[in-house]
């Protein structure tokens, strides 16, 4: 069992700190996960691209954009979705 296992398996989350609302403790997980993979597909940090200024403000900010373009769609999928089960349950 890895060091993170270990802490993880105790309750606490990163650094040892302990939460309180177990649904904090998963979305810090998450976000370390994600964290993980982004290293794993760009070699970088978030904070070495700002330092180093391998991506400028403009950048961050159609990022950004896309992001939240892209989760309006998942969004109305998942309404989408959501209706036609809703939908087949009536019938």
């Amino acid at each position: 069992m890895s060091s993170r296992e270990i802490i993880n398996a105790k309750g606490f989350g990163s650094n040892g700190v302990e939460f309180r609302d177990p649904v904090v403790k998963r979305v810090v997980e998450k976000f370390r996960t994600r964290s993980d993979v982004g290293f794993e597909k760009y070699g970088t940090t978030l904070d070495e691209e700002r330092t180093t200024k391998m991506k400028g403000l403009m950048k961050y900010l159609i990022d950004i954009q896309e992001e939240l373009m892209d989760a309006i769609l998942y969004i109305q999928t998942a309404q989408e979705e959501l209706k036609e089960q809703l939908n087949e349950k009536k019938t």
